[in-house]
Formats: structure tokens, sequence, C-alpha cells
């Protein structure tokens, strides 16, 4: 079973942009989309503060939201990045296995991607994640580079929108 200690904000900037972006389109009637929790049962909590400072998961998470967005059944994992090559190990395979089947019962799948270094959001479609995990798996590139993403499916923010990938899954819809 896998374990945490210390490294406890990773993603938490996306994390947070994305579920205000969540908040704003359920407001807006637009979308329900909800975080999934991840199940983890503590093992060391410190007592002055009351935080977990050790936990193990009790099983293998599948993706970090799931929702609709206008009656379509959407989900993805929002992944943070501070290079130009993305670890391809970041993305686990029962992850990959779970978007596969949503996206086989007619639902959308894809990756919100967040290279903070550059301060861009990048929406990933299923298939071109897929195409990248596959090639990873059959003995190629285990990470992709940023100069391989297509310009299209960058995000651009637009008012009070932070994530705005309600734009991304229409580009996808339109694709298919």
């Amino acid at each position: 079973m896998a374990t945490w200690s210390s490294r406890g904000l990773r993603g938490s900037t996306l994390e947070e942009l994305i579920n205000r972006t969540c908040q704003q389109y359920r407001e807006k009637k637009l979308a329900l989309i909800q975080k999934v929790p991840t199940p983890i049962t503590p093992v060391r909590i410190d007592q002055n503060s009351r935080h977990i400072t050790l936990a193990y998961f009790d099983q293998k998470s599948t993706v970090d939201y799931i929702g609709a967005v206008q009656g379509i059944p959407v989900c993805f994992d929002a992944k943070e990045c501070c290079t130009d090559n993305f670890p391809l190990q970041n993305i686990h395979a029962h992850q990959v296995e779970f978007m596969k089947d949503f996206e086989k019962q007619q639902g959308i799948a894809f990756l919100i991607l967040y290279f903070s270094h550059r301060d861009e959001i990048y929406y990933m479609p299923f298939q071109e994640m897929y195409a990248f995990w596959e090639r990873g798996q059959n003995g190629g590139r285990k990470h992709f580079k940023y100069s391989e993403l297509s310009p299209r499916w960058f995000l651009q923010r637009t008012g009070s929108i932070m994530v705005p990938f309600l734009e991304g899954i229409q580009k996808d819809l339109e694709s298919r």
C-alpha cells in the first residue's frame, strides 16, 4: 500500500483552481462536477494541530473529478508539472483503465495539465493521453514533451473562470 508523508500540498494549487471553477459552473447551471475523495487511513496524527502526518491509501483511486456537463458524463484527472517533460509514471494504469472504460460508456475522459513554470493549462483528450501511454508501454519514451502538445488544447483563462475546461470539452466533442 502507498503511504504519504510531508508531500502534503502537491497539486493543491491546480486543485483549488479547479474546485473554484466547478463551483462557478454549478452556480451557472452549466455543469455538476465533484472532487472524488481519496480514501485514506490515518497512521499518525499530530495531537497539537490535529493534522494527519502519516497515512496510507485504502485503495487505488480512479480519477480526481467526475460529473456531468449538460447531460454528458465526464471524468478527469488533474496533474501539475514544473518542467517541459511530463513523466508518464504520474498516470497510473488503474486510472488509464478507468478512463478507457468511461469512454466506452459514451463518457468524456481527459486530463487537465498545469505547467506551473509556464503558468499554462492544457486540456488533454483521452485519445491523446492514451497514445502517449501506449508509446511508453511499448518501449518508447516514458514521458511526453511540452513541444509534442497541440496548441489547440491550451486553455485560455477568461474572466473569473480559472480553468475553463468546458471549452476543452466542447472542442473534444467537435473532434469526435
